[in-house]
């Protein structure tokens, strides 16, 4: 179901900060590029994102098999704050924090407005069927699995 004009569209009336905790989980569409191995050049640091999945990513379903748990169990994954939007440079510009953060709508496919979750799936902007955990990928070979498909 499409959220209706009559509809709580609260990404449209409240900034960032004022979002209740639930309104703020909402805001992730499940594409599942956030959870990306990126690798950061040492000289220019240039990010280049991969195709290879955080090793909690559910590459299906494109969510986190363990997403209260999981600072614990990957010390270095990213908890997204208001703070945190404005400093990262490499989230993608499809991402709804940092639409809304820049004052852009969210796009048709994001599931608050098309009322469907799978909808960013079928729009082809999730990492569905594009990315593989890490569990089966060597550090080494990261750099073999650089794409420029989610940024």
């Amino acid at each position: 179901m499409q959220a209706d004009e009559g509809e709580d569209r609260f990404w449209e009336t409240k900034s960032l900060s004022q979002m209740t905790r639930a309104e703020w989980e909402s805001l992730c569409d499940g594409c599942g590029k956030c959870c990306l191995v990126k690798l950061q050049d040492a000289e220019t640091d240039e990010i280049s994102y991969t195709d290879v999945a955080c090793k909690l990513l559910d590459c299906g379903s494109c969510r986190c098999s363990d997403y209260a748990n999981r600072k614990k169990i990957v010390p270095d994954c990213v908890v997204l704050s208001v703070k945190l939007v404005s400093q990262l440079q490499w989230m993608p510009s499809t991402c709804a924090y940092r639409l809304l953060k820049e004052g852009k709508p969210l796009y048709w496919w994001h599931p608050l407005v098309s009322g469907d979750p799978d909808t960013v799936h079928e729009a082809g902007v999730s990492v569905r069927g594009r990315a593989i955990s890490e569990t089966v990928v060597d550090d080494a070979e990261l750099v073999e699995h650089i794409v420029d498909w989610p940024a």
